[in-house]
């Protein structure tokens, strides 16, 4: 192997491939390096969510760049990613969380979504089986979605190696070589040196311990969550579904009739977890029957646990850093798999272009973190 590349990538998950896939597009010839499997972190973890309903301009610019790749990954890549826009229902159960929908509204509006408030009687309509108790309306988006992680990783994977790129799995990065603050390579657990002048963290729950190997705080804190999936049910519904009350949830019914779903539990477990407990085995389903009290006979035939990577307000960190050739897609806040496309793709125009695609305040590293998604 020739140890020297114009890009290394650390983190084989949605953002580190999509930021090679698109980087290899130009010519590039990258190296992606992975601790463990491709997607063994947080993206392999995840329900498969897509939706455009955020609280921020540039998130949802982003995810509006995500959407359109998304709906041509199968064009593209030659293979199936299981897309499909079934939609998200946001629920709000108190009138404060009804005017929060309402607020945000305008903007959504004005930067393209597709994107309706509900009353109770228009939820029920779009969602017969839902249960509407204490249900005071909801904010709902056609335009939002599903796909399947493993066969978008599987897309890019192909497409990176395509391009002439790499994809090292098991190669654990341990230290990064930094000369006059900046970035020369990197050294792996087993010994072995890869040299690049630009370097991309894009390392998930483990994003702050790679920042400290170059000398870079990042603000990045992982916490656990878990998930679940039944069998195969008949059609119930359509759309995520999602309860903001602080004992809610969040689910929908894959295209093969499973429901997968999960919540965030207060107060959040801090650290990167992988186990599944017994608590959230019998509070998820708990949750979900209160919303859709027809899944009585659905069994929950896999559990799992994993980790979101937190911003202190709830939004990414995509950005160059003081150390030069050193740039981080990171703190995806669990919304990673969804903005991994556009992340893809503006990763590549700030290292090749040296510019930033739009108004990028909400995303640089110096920001002042104060501020909070509204729709995390």
């Amino acid at each position: 192997m020739n140890h020297h590349h114009d890009a290394i990538v650390i983190g084989a998950g949605a953002a580190g491939l999509a930021s090679a896939y698109q980087l290899s597009r130009r010519r590039m010839k990258v190296l992606v390096l992975e601790k463990g499997y491709p997607g063994c972190g947080s993206t392999g973890r995840c329900i498969g969510g897509i939706r455009q309903q955020f609280s921020t301009p540039g998130a949802i610019r982003l995810m509006r760049e995500s959407v359109r790749q998304f709906r041509q990954m199968e064009a593209e890549f030659g293979s199936t990613i299981e897309y499909y826009e079934g939609g998200y229902l946001f629920l709000a159960h108190d009138s404060a969380r009804m005017e929060t929908f309402r607020a945000i509204l305008p903007l959504q509006r004005e930067l393209g979504l597709r994107i309706d408030l509900l009353s109770p009687e228009e939820c029920l309509k779009l969602v017969p089986v839902l249960n509407g108790d204490g249900l005071v309306g909801g904010v709902y988006s056609s335009e939002d979605g599903q796909a399947y992680p493993f066969k978008v990783l599987a897309g890019y994977i192909s497409g990176i190696r395509k391009n002439g790129a790499e994809v090292l799995p098991y190669t654990e990065v341990d230290d990064l070589i930094i000369e006059q603050q900046t970035v020369k390579g990197v050294r792996t657990r087993d010994g072995g040196t890869y040299y690049s002048d630009v370097v991309l963290n894009a390392c998930g729950p483990w994003a702050s311990a790679v920042g400290k190997m170059a000398g870079v705080e990042l603000p990045v804190t992982a916490e656990g969550h878990e998930a679940f999936i039944t069998d195969r049910q008949p059609r119930l519904f359509e759309t995520m579904i999602v309860d903001y009350r602080s004992d809610g949830c969040y689910f929908y019914q894959r295209t093969n009739g499973q429901v997968i779903g999960c919540y965030s539990p207060v107060p959040s477990r801090p650290g990167i977890h992988s186990e599944a407990t017994r608590e959230f085995l019998v509070e998820m389903p708990r949750r979900a029957l209160r919303l859709v009290p027809r899944l009585e006979t659905a069994r929950v035939i896999r559990h799992w646990g994993g980790s979101y990577e937190m911003t202190p307000d709830g939004s990414p960190i995509i950005d160059r850093t003081p150390v030069k050739g050193y740039y981080v897609a990171v703190g995806l806040s669990g919304h990673g798999f969804m903005f991994a496309p556009a992340i893809g793709t503006f990763v590549s125009q700030i290292i090749l272009d040296d510019v930033y695609p739009f108004d990028w305040a909400e995303f640089k590293l110096d920001r002042d973190y104060s501020r909070n998604e509204l729709m995390k």
